[in-house]
């Protein structure tokens, strides 16, 4: 089944207690992003509130005792998307109370789907399919076993460290 829109957002918000993603994407195509892409590669200063309807929405799953986070895979050199998110977004995801750690996979393969997917109280897995280019296709409910996204998510968190450690080991922030 697939989820967009509305529909989307109904089942995102319907989660018990945890809601997990693997990024796997050196890019995304947002269409709602590209204004402050592009002036991120400008150099303008990021605006005030960026981001901040999923602030919103991340503080209050935080609220109500819900975890939210992520793991961000990379491989060197860094993207300008993912530059991008880790000077624009990442900072702000974090301030709202998401969980974000990065799994730099430069040198090393871990056997991780190279596919995204958020996984909904270990259970429910809804699978993000993207073209080449980071453009959104859809949003798939797949009915797998949720065993093998257990796994990935479990490797993926064992191998990765948070957000700010990794920035740290890299030389600090870079825009």
């Amino acid at each position: 089944m697939l989820l967009d829109g509305e529909k989307w957002n109904a089942f995102f918000d319907d989660f018990a207690s945890e809601a997990w993603r693997l990024e796997v994407q050196p890019t995304y195509t947002m269409p709602g992003e590209a204004d402050s892409f592009s002036s991120f590669l400008r150099g303008e200063p990021k605006p005030e509130g960026h981001n901040a309807r999923w602030h919103e929405r991340v503080e209050g799953y935080r609220a109500e005792k819900k975890y939210v986070g992520r793991v961000r895979i990379v491989r060197q050199p860094l993207t300008d998307y993912q530059r991008y998110q880790f000077a624009w977004g990442i900072p702000g995801n974090l301030a709202a109370g998401e969980d974000i750690r990065v799994l730099d996979l430069t040198d090393r393969d871990l056997g991780l789907p190279d596919f995204d997917f958020w996984m909904f109280d270990e259970a429910r897995i809804v699978r993000l399919n993207y073209r080449p280019d980071g453009t959104q296709i859809n949003r798939e409910l797949v009915d797998d076993d949720p065993a093998a996204y257990r796994e990935w998510k479990r490797i993926a968190i064992e191998a990765s460290v948070p957000f700010a450690t990794y920035v740290e080991s890299q030389g600090g922030p870079r825009t």
